[in-house]
């Protein structure tokens, strides 16, 4: 049979996937797959920091004494020793955080497609920080929300600015308190302590998203909203970047009444998270591991952080400003008000460099002139390399 001239039917997609759109940041990965490209773009851990050998050993240790039960389906809610070891490492300062308030998730990615099902309605609020995290904006766009960007400056979200005007008739409010993605920002103790308040009086949760809380340079963690706030905050978590993105695991912490309805959200969308992968994860960690090997990233991170400040300081010309972050994995750029940092990008990666242009990360209003950068993918030689070759085409749009 010829099939040469078959085309694609001419089938009705829904209303949902005619306005799907897909992530600047996928997009560019696709380019900056070619080796000569130095990239910036990609919020990927280092594999340098994947415990190949801890993987390993769990790995078989699980199919040589439970095999029929990690490659068996399991429960919705996750593996309970999984569960428990979630709620007590959250238990902290008096707070008792219980295993029937945590989710076992495909990754946080999952959580916020489950929040969204379980909480937006089409052109409901939904509070938002300025800029925020992509990957949320398009899970939660599904759901058709209207986005209302809250307050922020240099130090993130400003609580004071939630006023009962903006707040009125949100169905949650999403925030990353622990350098940011994109803008590596840290709340502040006291503005941590005035959004807990806040979140206990909101008719509304909180959303306390937290990948990248353990990647403080300092190893001197600010407490979580979660534990100034149990009953008002649902928290979001990962072994993302802790352990390996390929796992896929993650969790959502919750009341138990929401708990209930996500759960029964994720029955219908993908039954449970992979049983094998929750328990190599429980195996690596539940002796103490994390403790032991979080440093190990911290260092690395902190490291390449500061050769990416050094280039920039070294190469970026005037009118070029940036954060200095305490943790995580982005440093983000303001170029001045005329350069947009899209076609920029047209012209990096035609010179082998490559990074996240900042307008994706608004929901309302972007600000053209912005970008983030990643660093911990990049070795020090190669981050001084790329970004002299970015500084030199931002000086040829001044």
């Amino acid at each position: 049979m010829d099939h040469s001239d078959l085309r694609a039917p001419a089938w009705q997609l829904s209303e949902r996937a005619r306005k799907l759109t897909s992530s600047a940041i996928r997009e560019i990965l696709k380019v900056t797959e070619r080796p000569e490209v130095i990239s910036f773009a990609g919020g990927l851990p280092s594999p340098a920091t994947f415990p190949v050998a801890q993987m390993r050993e769990a790995s078989e240790r699980i199919l040589r004494d439970a095999p029929a039960a990690a490659l068996q389906y399991s429960a919705t809610e996750g593996y309970l020793p999984l569960r428990e070891w979630v709620a007590a490492r959250y238990s902290v300062g008096g707070v008792q955080i219980r295993p029937t308030q945590v989710l076992i998730t495909t990754g946080s990615q999952q959580a916020l497609d489950l929040l969204g099902k379980v909480l937006i309605c089409p052109q409901s609020p939904v509070l938002v920080e300025t800029p925020t995290y992509l990957g949320a904006l398009q899970s939660f766009s599904l759901y058709e929300p209207r986005y209302v960007q809250v307050p922020t400056d240099d130090a993130g979200l400003i609580p004071a600015g939630l006023t009962s005007e903006l707040t009125a008739g949100a169905r949650l409010l999403y925030a990353q308190p622990n350098f940011q993605n994109p803008t590596g920002r840290r709340l502040s103790l006291e503005r941590r302590r005035a959004l807990a308040e806040f979140a206990m009086n909101a008719p509304f949760p909180v959303v306390e998203d937290d990948p990248y809380g353990a990647l403080d340079y300092a190893g001197e963690p600010l407490p979580t909203l979660l534990s100034m706030a149990p009953e008002h905050i649902v928290h979001l978590g990962s072994f993302s970047k802790v352990l390996a993105p390929g796992l896929r695991v993650g969790y959502i912490v919750a009341p138990e009444e929401l708990h209930f309805k996500l759960v029964q959200a994720k029955q219908a969308t993908d039954l449970h998270t992979p049983s094998f992968t929750q328990r190599i994860v429980h195996e690596v960690v539940k002796d103490g591991f994390l403790d032991r090997h979080v440093p190990t990233i911290r260092a690395l991170y902190r490291d390449q952080c500061a050769a990416m400040l050094a280039a920039l300081e070294r190469y970026m010309p005037e009118g070029v400003s940036w954060n200095r972050p305490e943790g995580g994995m982005f440093i983000w750029v303001s170029l001045p008000a005329h350069i947009d940092s899209m076609k920029l990008l047209e012209a990096a990666v035609a010179n082998n460099v490559a990074f996240v242009p900042g307008a994706p990360f608004y929901a309302d209003h972007p600000e053209h002139n912005t970008l983030r950068l990643s660093f911990v993918t990049v070795p020090p030689a190669k981050i001084d390399e790329g970004v002299a070759k970015l500084a030199a085409l931002v000086r040829t749009h001044l």
